[in-house]
């Protein structure tokens, strides 16, 4: 009777969670990190009638966006450009000129200059698309000046809400172009030169308005809509459930569930430092409280939450964008990135399986697990999803009416879990007619808060691809893409891994602090070229930089999603990104196995069962041996500083392509661990001899 209750008590505790309760003091912390370490969350404050108005705004944009996206057959030059202006608007509202301006419902008179200059010189060339088309390069001054305003009032809304990285390869590149059209020119004329270059940048498709701005347009505004809904339903913290039900009994069974939560909330979000602080603030002390340490345990959320955009079958919305520029189909897309994202998951669970082991760390207690049967209750939460995933494979709806019909799914889900957790909670005597009104109230205004955080989730995305197109456009137009690949061709010759090499680096480099989306677009525009002429097939080129442009997110120096984490742990925030480094190391690693060998990726003619089974395989075997190397553990104990060089040079073999690499590597690891298996009785058997030896010795002492 009394297990009963406890059951009873831990699924009600449960229900508190989905039903979105959480700890004062952890949602304090997670704001203030979140200020800290991710620009999309330092925003204005706004109170009162403000924030009534401002909400509003917000709502009429998300809901302009779903509707203009089903309905409109307009052009899209005008759609786009329209769709910019509102951004600047909303985006003005919201973000301020410094972390510091945080005054209660004040926006400065220059912010509503600029704010107004934006959308001005936006909604004119929307108003007037057609008659300005027409006149190409012999646009006038007036449309010179509103394309250098526009161009300006984004460069600063992109300073505010994303960052100063990307506006600085931005400006070089702006520069390079004018410089281009200048020298270019047999009779050089600044002005027309000026002109050339705004006309391309600000009033055609290879500009501000390209293909990043159009895929966010039409696809990741309505799958933003969709997490937000989706977060507002509960899913994340049944996510937290599932995961502890999984592995939480396990060794260290909280890392565990860090891991598999994260993985699972990380392909909603879309934002590596959100997912860290968001599912963060839950798992972190649960870490620390079974007894890892606070660099550890901020490394493993860290490292597990920028992998949930490489976690099909959202992946953070970037697959979207990737569908776009491979020219093949979204599910095909998700479909391909599975054995990848299980491989990196696997990693981080194999390490900090090993670090538990070496810490002699238990799980948690299963009586404070959530049971099947609460588990079973609440599996509804995840339908949204279904039937997301249904839709886009069945084909029968577009891509944009599947997420609107998924949104929908969405609140219906909310709004029976709302009702379901009003009606156990309900009072004494309380009729089912008064907890229907409060659920209706609830789902109402949990309607209008997920809409108004689906518009400012978008304006960072937004922003980021209008400076993504920028990029595209002036790298297209000036030819420096074709410079840049004959560069990197000359230099690498016929060794391929000098060019995935730099590229990779190319990619951790710019994408420092730019979100996943804008990331993965500079890096399809600048990189995956490059990679395609020496010969790597063009989609292991695109999952190649798309990789590497998140692995930048726990990379150091800057490495944010580390970072907000280690404000969490309370840890050494350079530590814990070396540490997610380590654990993330399948990130680095598989990259270059697909580019080698695109049967990871289900691409070429050798992809068959036996071929994406062995090669699956020997790749997780090369993983482990990696983690042994970097955790500096197997079997309990520490290995031996040339044992973990060994260890590492067998699961590199593990993971390049070939028989002899793969026996040669198979045979290093299975040896080494007999090896490490005997090192490790050994110690065991000297440690008990010791003890007994000292207990003898005692008993001799107090005899005499």
């Amino acid at each position: 009777m009394a297990l009963l209750k406890g059951k009873k008590k831990k699924n009600a505790d449960a229900d508190a969670v989905l039903a979105g309760g959480a700890a004062a003091e952890g949602d304090i912390d997670a704001e203030e990190v979140m200020r800290k370490y991710d620009k999309e969350s330092n925003t204005r404050i706004w109170e009162g009638i403000p924030k009534i108005v401002v909400t509003a705004v917000m709502v009429l944009f998300s809901v302009y966006c779903l509707c203009m996206t089903l309905l409109s057959t307009e052009q899209a030059e005008a759609r786009l450009a329209r769709f910019i202006a509102f951004v600047i608007v909303i985006g003005f509202m919201m973000y301020p000129a410094r972390k510091t301006h945080h005054k209660v419902n004040h926006i400065p008179w220059y912010d509503i200059v600029l704010m107004v200059a934006g959308f001005g010189s936006f909604m004119y060339f929307a108003l007037n698309c057609t008659d300005i088309l027409l006149m190409g390069a012999r646009i006038e001054p007036v449309h010179v000046v509103l394309g250098i305003v526009g161009i300006l009032v984004l460069v600063e809304l992109c300073r505010r809400c994303v960052g100063l990285p990307i506006i600085i390869v931005v400006g070089c590149l702006v520069i390079y172009a004018f410089y281009w059209q200048v020298s270019s020119s047999g009779n050089p004329d600044l002005y027309n030169s000026l002109r050339k270059v705004v006309q391309k940048l600000f009033y055609t498709t290879s500009g501000v308005i390209g293909t990043p701005i159009n895929v966010c347009y039409t696809y990741i505004v309505l799958f933003v809509i969709f997490g937000a809904f989706l977060e507002r339903t509960g899913i994340s913290n049944f996510f937290i459930s599932l995961a502890n039900r999984i592995a939480g009994w396990s060794s260290g069974g909280a890392a565990k569930v860090a891991v598999i939560a994260s993985a699972l909330c990380g392909m909603v979000s879309g934002s590596s430092v959100g997912n860290t602080v968001t599912t963060g603030s839950v798992t972190i002390p649960m870490m620390k409280k079974v007894g890892y340490k606070p660099e550890f345990a901020g490394a493993v959320e860290a490292a597990s939450s920028s992998g949930g955009q490489i976690m099909p079958p959202i992946m953070g919305a970037a697959a979207f964008l990737m569908a776009e520029y491979m020219g093949i189909p979204y599910l095909e897309v998700a479909t391909k990135a599975i054995i990848p994202a299980l491989l990196y998951f696997a990693g981080i669970f194999i390490a900090v399986h090993l670090e538990a082991k070496k810490l002699g760390l238990k799980g948690m207690p299963k009586d404070e697990l959530p049971t099947i049967g609460y588990l079973v209750k609440n599996c509804y939460l995840v339908l949204p999803l279904v039937l997301l995933v249904w839709l886009v494979a069945s084909g029968t709806r577009t891509m944009a009416a599947s997420a609107a019909i998924s949104i929908g799914g969405a609140f219906l889900v909310g709004f029976v879990n709302f009702l379901l957790t009003n009606w156990r909670e309900r009072a004494e005597g309380e009729t089912f007619a008064a907890v229907l009104a409060e659920t209706v109230k609830i789902a109402v205004f949990t309607m209008v808060d997920a809409f108004a955080a689906g518009a400012k989730n978008t304006i960072a995305v937004a922003v980021a691809c209008a400076m993504a197109g920028m990029i595209a456009g002036c790298i297209t137009v000036t030819g420096l893409a074709s410079t840049i690949i004959n560069v990197i061709v000359l230099m690498a010759g016929d060794f391929v891994i000098i060019g995935l090499v730099f590229t990779m680096l190319c990619c951790l480099i710019l994408g420092m602090g730019v979100p996943t989306t804008a990331n993965y677009c500079i890096m399809a525009s600048t990189c995956a070229p490059i990679l395609i002429q020496l010969g790597i097939d063009p989609i292991c080129a695109h999952f190649f930089v798309f990789y590497f442009g998140i692995a930048a997110d726990i990379t150091p120096p800057v490495a944010l999603a580390a970072y907000a984490a280690s404000a969490i742990a309370k840890s050494r925030p350079m530590m814990t990104a070396v540490n997610a480094t380590k654990l993330g190391i399948a990130k680095y690693v598989v990259p270059y196995i697909f580019a080698f060998s695109p049967v990871l990726l289900l691409v070429g003619d050798g992809v068959t069962a036996p071929a994406v089974i062995l090669n699956t395989t020997t790749a997780l075997v090369g993983v482990f041996g990696l983690q042994c190397a970097l955790t500096n553990t197997l079997f309990h104990h520490h290995l031996n500083p040339l044992f973990r060089i060994i260890f590492a040079a067998g699961g590199l073999g593990m993971m390049i392509p070939g028989t002899f690499t793969d026996v040669g590597g198979l045979v290093v690891i299975v040896v080494m661990c007999l090896v490490q298996l005997m090192v490790a009785r050994k110690h065991r058997d000297d440690d008990a001899s010791g003890s007994s030896g000292t207990s003898g010795g005692d008993v001799a002492e107090a005899t005499a």
